[in-house]
C-alpha cells in the first residue's frame, strides 16, 4: 500500500514511520508547514511545527530512507485553526486547536490531496489504535491516548488512515527510536499552543481582539465584584486571575461560571454552581456503528485528558444529548463531548460532538 506519513518532528511520528516501512507499506514522508512566520511559533519542547522541527523530521525521514517533502499548509491552518480560536474565545467558548488541526487540516487538506496524489492512507503518530473492524480504540498507554481529539474523525477518514502506536506505550516508542537510530528518540514531547510562542493565551487574544472592558459579576447577589479587559480571556471553570474586588460573603473562592459575549459579563460563583448533569453537543460524528435509534448506555470524556463519566448518549438530528450518572464541574462550550463503549480490546469510540451547552 502506498501511504503518506506525516512527520511532525516529533519522537512518535519518526516511528509511525518506520513501522510503516516495516510493515511493508511504500512510505513518503511529508512534514507540514504550518507557520506564516516560523519565528512567532513555540520551539524546542515546546513546538511542533517550526523550523527546527521540519530539519528533524527530514533527518529521520533520512535515517528511515524514504522520501521527504514538506507541504506548505499555512494559510489553511491560519484560517482553520488560529482564526478558528480566536472567533471561538470571542464567542465566549473554549475551543480545542488540536482537535480542529485534526480535523480540518491533517484528515482533511492533508488526507485530500494524499489521495489526489495515490496514496491510499496517511499514517500519523497519534497513540490510538484503529482495529480491522474500523472501530477506533484507546491507546494501551492512557496517560498519552489521544483518541478524544481524533474522535471527530469521519468513517471514511478512518478508513484511509493508519495509527501504528496504538499498542505500544510511549517508553516503548522512544526505546525503539533509540534502537533505530533517530536522533529524536529523547526529544520532549509537544506541549501547550503551538502558535503562542510565549504561552500567554490571553496577552495572544489581546492582540487581535482589542481591549474590552466588562463587569464580572456574582451569580448568587448579581452584585458587580470586579472588572475585566474582556471576557474571552475566561473560561468555565477557572478560579486564578479573576481579580475580584470583593471577596465572597462566605469567605470561599469564586469560580468562573458562564461568559456572556452579548453583554461582555463573566459571571462568577461557587464551585458547586459550576455542576452540570446534562450536556448538550452540536454537529456530532458517529463512528462506533449505525447512527443509534434508541439512547446508548457508555462512558463520556469532555475534555483532553479529563475524566471518564457513565453516561446515556442520545442523538436527535444535529444534536447530541448526554445524560451524565454524576455531576460534572467545569464542562466548557467548545470542547468536545466523546462518547466510549467499554470493550475488552480497548475503549471503543462510538462518536463525537461539540459541546453547546
Amino acid at each position: 500500500m502506498r501511504v503518506l506519513a506525516a512527520m511532525s518532528g516529533g519522537v512518535d511520528s519518526a516511528v509511525a514511520a518506520a513501522r510503516a516501512v516495516e510493515a511493508g507499506h511504500d512510505v513518503t514522508g511529508v512534514h507540514l508547514a504550518l507557520a506564516r512566520n516560523p519565528q512567532t511559533y513555540r520551539t524546542g519542547a515546546r513546538g511542533c511545527c517550526t523550523l527546527e522541527d521540519s530539519r528533524d523530521a527530514r533527518r529521520a525521514a533520512d535515517v528511515i530512507g524514504i522520501p521527504f517533502y514538506v507541504w506548505d499548509m499555512a494559510d489553511r491552518f491560519h484560517e482553520d485553526v488560529v482564526d478558528d480560536f480566536v472567533a471561538e474565545y470571542a464567542a465566549g467558548r473554549t475551543p480545542n486547536p488540536c482537535l480542529r488541526c485534526n480535523e480540518k487540516i491533517k484528515f482533511a487538506a492533508v488526507l485530500d490531496r494524499a489521495v489526489a496524489l495515490g496514496f491510499d492512507a496517511v499514517v500519523t503518530g497519534h497513540h490510538a489504535r484503529l482495529g480491522a473492524d474500523g472501530l477506533l480504540r484507546r491507546s494501551v498507554d492512557v496517560a498519552k491516548d489521544q483518541s478524544y481529539v481524533l474522535a471527530v474523525l469521519t468513517r471514511e477518514q478512518l478508513s484511509r488512515s493508519i495509527f501504528p502506536l496504538g499498542d505500544s506505550t510511549k517508553a516503548e516508542v522512544r526505546a525503539e527510536a533509540a534502537r533505530r537510530g533517530l536522533a529524536v528518540a529523547d526529544k520532549p514531547d509537544s506541549h501547550d499552543i503551538c502558535f503562542i510562542a510565549d504561552g500567554d493565551t490571553r496577552r495572544f487574544l489581546a492582540q487581535r481582539l482589542g481591549e474590552q472592558p466588562g463587569e464580572v459579576v456574582d451569580a448568587s447577589t448579581g452584585a458587580v465584584v470586579g472588572t475585566h479587559a474582556g471576557a474571552y480571556a475566561y473560561t468555565v471553570g477557572q478560579r486564578r486571575g479573576l481579580h475580584l474586588d470583593r471577596p465572597a460573603p462566605d469567605g470561599r473562592p469564586r469560580y468562573v461560571l458562564s461568559i456572556t459575549p452579548k453583554t461582555n459579563t463573566v459571571t462568577v460563583g461557587p464551585a458547586e454552581a459550576l455542576e452540570v448533569s446534562r450536556v448538550r453537543g452540536e454537529r456530532p460524528v458517529w463512528t462506533g456503528g449505525p447512527r443509534p435509534e434508541a439512547p446508548v448506555e457508555c462512558e463520556v470524556q469532555l475534555r483532553a485528558h479529563g475524566d471518564v463519566v457513565p453516561a446515556t448518549v442520545a442523538l436527535d438530528g444535529d444534536t447530541l444529548h448526554a445524560e451524565l450518572r454524576r455531576p460534572v464541574r467545569g464542562v466548557a462550550a467548545g470542547q468536545a463531548v466523546v462518547a466510549y463503549r467499554p470493550d475488552p480490546a480497548g475503549d471503543v469510540v462510538l462518536g463525537s460532538a461539540t459541546i453547546a451547552g
